[in-house]
């Protein structure tokens, strides 16, 4: 459940959810796949990740909730010689050449046939609600698998008033800076990087386990290129890489910070995941305003 990256979305609205939240979920209950279903997502329960139970859990002012999605996986391969020995059998039995519309047509049909057989993958995100921090924060890297899971709460709740939360300051102008000077306390840069170049058709740069106060790096700054992305730490907490677009990624939880609830029996899981749900939340909830504070505060959302 430790997430491992975040997506950060401010609510301009306070929601003010109730013991009656996740009987609003219900309506976007997840059910699998039926035979001829591409694919279909909805709301699990986040302690088990099945479908029946509570859609949400709730701890110290946050709202855990976690989507599951369904597909199916047809390799294009398969299809396509599916498709191309039927085209051979009607030219060879009917003398004429398949045209484009009708091959698109053999192609539905032969997908529709094999659906039944397909495989079927899962994928599952979380996201909480704060109420303390007023942020939706998501567990994923991309922002359109984020927007999926916005795009079900809003249509669960009816209302989702949220917007891509964003600093005042460019985030890749402040990473140049820390990069350049220092990172503001208690954050520090750590030794991974992605340099972006100014001119339209300058590639990008990455360096991976290389200190990053030495002069090769001062030479690459000094070539016209920003910081997009670089490693970070937040001392005795958590790792992570931030990008240019606030994106936090990669997340990794201090050991020690880990180890805080290893004397919680494993086997109960309801009881682990709120322990752990309360203290990386607890965590989130000091690290993301000093964040927030050391990039030069938070833009406003009505300018």
């Amino acid at each position: 459940m430790w997430f491992k990256n975040l997506l950060l979305y401010r609510l301009t609205k306070p929601l003010a959810l109730d013991g009656g939240f996740p009987d609003q979920l219900a309506a976007n209950r997840f059910s699998p796949c039926g035979s001829q279903d591409i694919a279909r997502y909805g709301f699990v329960n986040p302690v088990n990740r099945r479908e029946n139970g509570e859609l949400a859990h709730f701890g110290d002012g946050s709202w855990l909730i976690c989507v599951r999605q369904e597909e199916k996986l047809l390799p294009g391969g398969v299809v396509k010689e599916a498709l191309d020995e039927k085209v051979a059998e009607i030219e060879q039995a009917q003398g004429r050449p398949v045209g484009r519309k009708e091959k698109q047509a053999m192609k539905e049909e032969i997908m529709t046939s094999l659906l039944p057989r397909a495989f079927v993958r899962s994928r599952f995100t979380y996201a909480y609600i704060s109420e303390k921090l007023g942020l939706v924060v998501v567990d994923s890297s991309a922002a359109a698998r984020a927007e999926e899971v916005l795009g079900l709460l809003r249509k669960s709740i009816g209302s989702l008033p949220v917007t891509p939360l964003a600093a005042a300051t460019p985030v890749a102008a402040s990473l140049t800076d820390w990069l350049k000077t220092q990172a503001p306390a208690p954050f520090e840069v750590e030794d991974e990087a992605e340099f972006k170049s100014l001119l339209e058709e300058g590639g990008v740069i990455r360096t991976k386990k290389q200190a990053l106060n030495d002069e090769e790096i001062s030479t690459i700054l000094d070539n016209q290129r920003l910081v997009s992305k670089l490693a970070l730490s937040y001392p005795d907490k958590l790792s992570f890489v931030l990008d240019e677009n606030l994106a936090i990624k990669r997340v990794k939880f201090a050991d020690l910070l880990r180890e805080e609830n290893d004397d919680i029996d494993g086997a109960d899981k309801a009881a682990r995941l709120d322990a752990d749900f309360l203290l990386m939340t607890r965590t989130f909830e000091e690290f993301i305003p000093e964040l927030i504070n050391a990039l030069g505060g938070e833009a406003d959302q009505l300018a």
